[in-house]
């Protein structure tokens, strides 16, 4: 594969995808944080604070993103590349906000393994998303666009890791959960977290589109 078309810089899309992504891992970070002090309710809302906090940084990097898109006359990459990666970027965070919400308000009483197991999972997801994006400046380097490559194909396979624990979960909960209350809320808790890892992938996709298309 030759790397040979080099990207313009106009703008700064780049570096506003990096401070996206960093706000994704913050909130990655602080709902796993979460998660292992949730039985410490002040140490919970703080955490729950940080999600938010996070979520809605990121939510002002995107709008600001997407104004730049009409401002800029001449893109980095396609105008539709930056609104796709931009969007499932935040679509991302707002699910992060989603399940620590979530627990929140279905009152679940305890975290299972399979929610850190799953968090875990989403956490690594979100590094390695903040991995590749990073390296998008300088995919007209060969060996930094391969780079990318395997980072969103560890991505995947994250995301198949996520599959796979929430199928046992949901077989272990359908089997051993007696409380019907409880087994409809940690499903949803299970299904919330799986998606996070299902839209990085989404992420992963779209920077694989990017780096082909500019090869």
């Amino acid at each position: 594969m030759l790397f040979g078309k080099l990207l313009p810089r106009e703008g700064n899309f780049f570096e506003m995808f990096n401070h996206h992504a960093d706000r994704i891992v913050e909130a990655a970070q602080a709902l796993a944080q979460l998660v292992s002090n949730y039985s410490d309710i002040d140490l919970r809302q703080k955490y729950g604070q940080a999600v938010d906090t996070a979520e809605a940084a990121a939510d002002l990097i995107t709008i600001e993103v997407n104004r730049s898109v009409h401002q800029t006359f001449i893109t980095p990459i396609d105008r539709e590349q930056i609104h796709a990666l931009i969007n499932a970027m935040d679509d991302v965070a707002d699910l992060i906000q989603d399940a620590a919400e979530t627990m929140e308000l279905y009152d679940i009483q305890h975290m299972t393994g399979e929610i850190t197991r799953l968090t875990d999972l989403a956490v690594k997801c979100c590094e390695r998303v903040r991995e590749a994006v990073r390296l998008l400046d300088k995919v007209a380097d060969q060996s930094t666009a391969e780079a990318a490559l395997k980072t969103c194909a560890e991505i995947d396979q994250l995301e198949s890791d996520a599959d796979r624990v929430l199928r046992t979960a949901m077989s272990k909960l359908f089997r051993e959960e007696p409380d019907v209350r409880e087994l409809i809320k940690l499903k949803a808790v299970y299904e919330q977290l799986e998606t996070i890892t299902d839209k990085c992938e989404t992420v992963a996709n779209h920077i694989e589109g990017i780096i082909l298309e500019n090869a």
